[in-house]
């Protein structure tokens, strides 16, 4: 029975020139195994005894968004393949992969070219340690990397005449290193609240973890999935309205916006509390049913400078003040037609949207609709 291998991931960190993109996102297997072994001479430079090891490499350039996800799928499926390989059949422990007839061998190891526009890219790596090496590895991966981890010119120069881009810099980073970073971004952005989220997603899924948005929106990493409470009610009830109520709705949703862009890139659901389903997009806050002995409920569009349509409010037009049945929020650019063939489904409406030109909120500072004059 052949002794289990600890993995101890890690990425090479590209830093590109400004105004640099790749001709690609993905390496030939050819390519994957040159560049692999160009890297496994770097490590051996870097980690003495590095040979006792399994080194293995995936022949692609990904965002840290797509490697940074619950369960982490990219090192998983390198992992398992690498697992597969008798070592025989690898030269010195080295194993890459890339394309063949232009496919990679897993889903998980295709960049998805949604997030190829940011200024470093990053080639995941796994070390597998036989067990009474791994603490003594991961250990000295975390000192050494991070204090002389650039990668060898041979090893940068390979990848700048295959890849067709300039480099600032490359260098190795375990995974522990890219969290941190990754960390002091998102910190740096203001979006503090949300990595401690995603940190909760990726390291402790099984615990649940609660934080404050910079405006004071709760919230709430449990079972997988993230939840906030349903914007219009905590904004009227708890909300810090200030003199503008409508600006700083306007900013809570906009930070929403933000937050969903993010967790969707890492593969974590955003929800409201007490609806089951997912965001897909975007999200709905039900009030109240539709009273049939009222008008028929309509759509009505809250807009607001910078995110355009903000809210979409379902009410019936009761004279004298309007019944409001449900809010819908649009998360993502391409998601406001599905919600409003979803809230008119859901609601009987028609599907006409009238549009406010504004925010409007009613004495609490909730979302309203306008209603007709008492006669």
């Amino acid at each position: 029975m052949s002794e289990p291998l600890i993995a101890c991931p890690a990425v090479l960190a590209l830093e590109l020139v400004p105004g640099q993109a790749p001709d690609r996102l993905e390496l030939t297997r050819d390519e994957a195994q040159e560049l692999a072994a160009l890297m496994a001479e770097d490590l051996k430079a870097l980690l003495p005894g590095v040979e006792a090891s399994r080194f293995a490499v995936a022949g692609a350039l990904f965002d840290g968004v797509e490697l940074l996800r619950p369960g982490f799928p990219v090192y998983a499926t390198l992992d398992e393949l690498a697992k597969r390989i008798p070592r025989v059949t690898t030269q010195g422990g080295v194993v890459a992969f890339g394309t063949h007839e232009g496919h990679m061998p897993a889903q998980p190891l295709v960049p998805d070219p949604r997030y190829a526009g940011g200024p470093m890219r990053l080639v995941p790596w796994v070390l597998l340690a036989p067990a009474e090496l791994s603490d003594d590895l991961s250990q000295a991966m975390e000192r050494e990397l991070a204090a002389k981890g650039e990668a060898g010119p041979r090893t940068a120069d390979f990848l700048m005449r295959t890849l067709g881009i300039r480099l600032e810099h490359a260098r190795y980073l375990t995974r522990d290193d890219l969290l941190a970073l990754t960390c002091v971004q998102y910190e740096h952005v203001n979006l503090a609240p949300l990595w401690t989220m995603l940190e909760a997603a990726l390291l402790t899924p099984y615990r649940d973890e609660t934080a404050l948005g910079s405006r004071g929106l709760p919230l709430h990493y449990s079972e997988g999935r993230v939840s906030v409470p349903g914007i219009a009610s905590w904004f009227a009830r708890e909300g810090n309205q200030g003199k503008n109520a409508a600006h700083e709705l306007a900013g809570t949703l906009f930070e929403l916006r933000q937050y969903a862009a993010l967790l969707a890139a890492h593969h974590v659901p955003l929800h409201l509390e007490g609806d089951p389903a997912s965001s897909a997009g975007y999200l709905v806050e039900a009030v109240a049913e539709a009273d049939p002995a009222q008008p028929a409920p309509q759509l009505y569009a809250h807009e607001a400078p910078g995110l355009g349509m903000a809210a979409v409010t379902v009410a019936q037009p009761v004279p004298g003040k309007a019944r409001v049945l449900a809010h819908g929020y649009p998360l993502e650019p391409n998601a406001l037609v599905p919600l409003l063939e979803a809230l008119a489904t859901r609601y009987g409406t028609d599907p006409e949207l009238h549009t406010l030109g504004r925010m409007l909120l009613d004495e609490q500072g909730a979302l309203t609709a306008p209603a007709p004059a008492l006669h």
